[in-house]
């Protein structure tokens, strides 16, 4: 298989085991296996690729979720594969470190922008490039928060490859420099690849710790409180969010330079 085509229309079914016809034009990415059975659950449909590196499900209006693993690298894989399909918009659904004083733990943040200090990107474009979300898809990911009844916040995120760096002061007064409202591992690799495959790709993120202090790193028991007390608004606002886009939404247009 020398096609890109080829390789990636072999390995999406390959890493998710769901044959290629059984994904829908929007997606869903998480980190979770949770977000996964609610949405089986909540649909009655099938899981696959329980022996597979990621697991995902499609319901009857076309919404596909996959649980693609954690990492900048994961989330390059999956949103390469999904150019086998051409999405017509793809949401991650994933947590983040909150970084400022007015960010609390259960607020929703809707990057406009990432940092891309997580280096796999540097792959796809030079450093330069921005890492953007679509604005039409968050414009509409927007006003499905505000009809939940939620608030939202805005602002740059910084995505790295450190999973540990809580005990680190440089880095941490690094993060501090960029004036990011928060911290996570993939959002800028999703908008990067994402930006790099011609797919419309935004990210909804829950502020599940505040890592600049020590007694808000997060923990096994402080992620349970997180998952219990707001996964399920995560989940349902990204649902209404994809669902509804392909009925109401502005079509996204891409364009080639």
């Amino acid at each position: 298989m020398l096609d890109r085509q080829q390789i990636t229309s072999n390995w999406l079914p390959r890493y998710t085991g769901m044959p290629l016809d059984r994904f829908g034009d929007y997606i869903l990415l998480t980190n979770f296996r949770h977000y996964v059975n609610r949405f089986a659950e909540m649909f009655n449909c099938e899981i696959h690729g329980e022996n597979k590196p990621m697991q995902s499900a499609t319901n009857s209006s076309g919404v596909t979720i996959i649980n693609f693993g954690i990492g900048s690298a994961n989330a390059a894989t999956i949103m390469d594969l999904l150019s086998a399909i051409h999405p017509k918009g793809v949401l991650f659904l994933g947590k983040c470190g909150g970084l400022k004083r007015s960010t609390e733990i259960g607020h929703f943040i809707l990057p406009i922008a990432a940092i891309r200090g997580e280096g796999a990107s540097n792959d796809y474009f030079p450093a330069e490039v921005p890492a953007l979300p679509s604005f039409k898809l968050h414009k509409f990911v927007s006003e499905k928060i505000i009809e939940h009844g939620h608030d939202y916040r805005t602002g740059v995120v910084y995505s790295t490859n450190r999973r540990i760096w809580e005990h680190d002061p440089v880095f941490m007064e690094k993060l501090k420099k960029t004036t990011s409202i928060g911290i996570d591992m993939e959002t800028a690799t999703i908008f990067i690849v994402g930006h790099y495959n011609v797919i419309a790709r935004g990210a909804l993120l829950l502020v599940s710790d505040v890592p600049l202090t020590p007694e808000g790193v997060k923990t096994e028991e402080s992620d349970q409180h997180v998952t219990r007390q707001w996964a399920d608004s995560h989940l349902q606002i990204g649902i209404d969010a994809m669902t509804e886009l392909g009925e109401k939404g502005e079509k996204i247009k891409h364009f080639l330079y």
